[in-house]
């Protein structure tokens, strides 16, 4: 049974249990202040979610706005993995046969003889250009959500000070990290193909092909950069349900299947075309060359995202299919030949049931009980029960970083797959948000409600640089070589929660991640032979008003 710690008690247990950068707990807590105060009066001078500034919480969707993209390993590369292919003179935007290519139609008012910025399927033409060229490793890493003014409000809070107001910016690893001075940076369109298409899952058909609105790039309205404005606030979040602009906001499963697929889709669809098509990933590619292949993600690992590294389905919601995807089982969109499925599957997804009404979004072959992943697709995978898959699950009593730390060694003792399912069951099974200043006491968000973490849901479950260590550890057996996908998903749901204490933390714990990754790269690997993408799937609309209030006291900063 679990119960909620008492504050004081959870501050004792987190100084004995967690890493002294973590335990040092300041004597107020700067933006958990902020965010509660925002919330409570429902308006902030400091910042807003949305075009109004006397509504804090008047979007908690996604936007258009173009996003930032930093590559490691791609200076002077070939062209076709050097990001300066597909920006400048060389963006697809400036050429209409090239958007035509893209969209497979030519979006109105898109067309920008002076755009610097690349398209999002180019992510793929990268990672597809590496695999071409010999790259041993490659490596997707998504901050799900993070805008560059979700960045800048994190590196706003980290730096203590306001350090810069346009480009790559300073503070967090991946801005500051140059790999050798091999690293890049840009910014990139995620704009869908459409939204508003119908599907039938069982039959995995798209029921209205092209749906009831297209995508597209304005940046005389979107703006010509990420950090410069333009002239059309409310163009920007754009859906068939609002006159608000000609082009469509984006989700995340249509933006990961842009950068796993090449293509660009309806909202909702995992790595199929607009017709419902599917279409083969880079993984899949990697994995039929040799390469090991695998997914990590601080969210469930059939959320969106961690799904667009592998599965096929018409939508984003049938989530037990989308494991059986995963873990090469029988799917709807797979029955009789199954893919092979993914050597390392890393999440959350533990323990949250599925409401028997909800069924229907899975479809007909919906197993009642956990909603992310059934426990019969867990057991199937499972080594001990004749799977592939060496199984770590939550686990009471079993710190989560050290269960994890077992099953890997014997994942590569035994030469067998890793699964692992972890999270907090009544959030979603996501993994316990940090917070800003790293205490897991998160602020209220929209609802003006807070999460509150027992002890055991902190405890027991590894963070996202623990399983991107165990990951790295995995696929490196393979002396081919290997694709891999990390998600820091939690900056997204923090953000639909127009929450900067949960947005801000989660921010600094995909960038432990991404330290994690160097850090094996260095000792590992180099630069020569591994290349890595950092970058957002699509950003929110969080407006900054006052930088220097997100500034904290000294003694707050870490």
């Amino acid at each position: 049974m679990k119960f909620a710690v008492p504050s004081s008690l959870l501050s004792l247990i987190l100084l004995l249990n967690l890493p002294l950068a973590l335990a040092e707990k300041p004597t107020e807590d700067h933006i958990r202040k902020l965010q509660t105060t925002a919330i409570k009066n429902k308006k902030s001078p400091v910042a807003h979610w949305g075009f109004d500034p006397n509504d804090y919480t008047q979007w908690s969707s996604h936007s258009l706005r173009l996003i930032p993209v930093y590559t490691f390993g791609t200076q002077n590369g070939v062209p076709g993995y050097n990001l300066k292919s597909y920006m400048g003179k060389n963006s697809p935007y400036r050429d209409e046969k090239k958007l035509e290519a893209i969209y497979g139609f030519l979006p109105e008012n898109t067309l920008n003889p002076k755009a610097n910025y690349l398209d999002q399927t180019n992510l793929y033409d990268i990672q597809e250009a590496a695999l071409k060229a010999g790259k041993k490793n490659i490596i997707l890493v998504v901050f799900d959500g993070m805008d560059w003014q979700t960045t800048r409000a994190a590196a706003l809070y980290y730096n203590a000070a306001d350090k810069y107001n346009s480009g790559r910016g300073t503070g967090f690893h991946f801005q500051d990290y140059t790999a050798d001075g091999t690293s890049q940076f840009g910014y990139m369109v995620t704009a869908p193909h459409n939204d508003g298409s119908n599907v039938d899952v069982n039959s995995q058909k798209v029921l209205n092909p092209g749906g009831k609105m297209r995508g597209g790039y304005d940046a005389k309205k979107g703006g010509p950069t990420p950090w410069k404005a333009g002239n059309d606030k409310k163009y920007l979040i754009g859906s068939p349900g609002n006159n608000y602009g000609e082009h469509a906001y984006p989700d995340s499963a249509n933006t990961a299947s842009s950068m796993t697929a090449g293509i660009k889709s309806y909202n909702s669809a995992i790595n199929v075309d607009p017709n419902g098509a599917p279409v083969a990933t880079i993984a899949h590619i990697a994995q039929e060359k040799g390469y090991s292949v695998g997914v990590v993600t601080s969210v469930p690992i059939t959320h969106a995202t961690p799904a667009a590294a592998y599965a096929h389905n018409v939508s984003r919601n049938d989530y037990q299919d989308l494991a059986r995807d995963l873990l090469g089982q029988p799917s709807i969109s797979h029955p009789q030949q199954a893919l092979p499925g993914m050597d390392v599957v890393l999440g959350g997804g533990f323990g949250t049931m599925e409401k028997p009404t909800a069924g229907k979004s899975h479809g007909e072959n919906f197993v009642p009980g956990w909603k992310y992943i059934s426990e019969e697709t867990i057991q199937k995978a499972d080594v001990k029960q004749g799977g592939k898959y060496t199984v770590a699950l939550r686990t009471p009593d079993v710190k989560g970083q050290t269960g994890l730390k077992q099953a890997t060694a014997a994942a590569i003792k035994n030469k067998t797959r890793l699964l692992g399912v972890y999270g907090v069951d009544q959030y979603a099974a996501h993994l316990p948000y940090q917070t800003a200043d790293g205490d897991y006491q998160p602020a209220p968000g929209l609802k003006n409600r807070a999460e509150v973490y027992s002890a055991s849901d902190i405890s027991e479950n590894p963070t996202l640089a623990d399983m991107t260590e165990s990951a790295l550890d995995v696929l490196s057996q393979n002396k081919h070589g290997f694709w891999l996908m990390v998600e820091a998903g939690d900056v997204d749901w923090a953000n639909h929660d127009n929450n900067l204490d949960n947005s801000i933390g989660a921010v600094k714990s995909g960038d432990a991640a991404f330290k994690v990754i160097t850090d094996w790269v260095e000792k590992n690997s180099n630069w020569d032979e591994t290349i890595v993408i950092l970058t957002a799937d699509h950003g929110h609309y969080l407006n900054i008003d006052q930088p220097e209030a997100l500034i904290p006291p000294k003694q707050d900063a870490k």
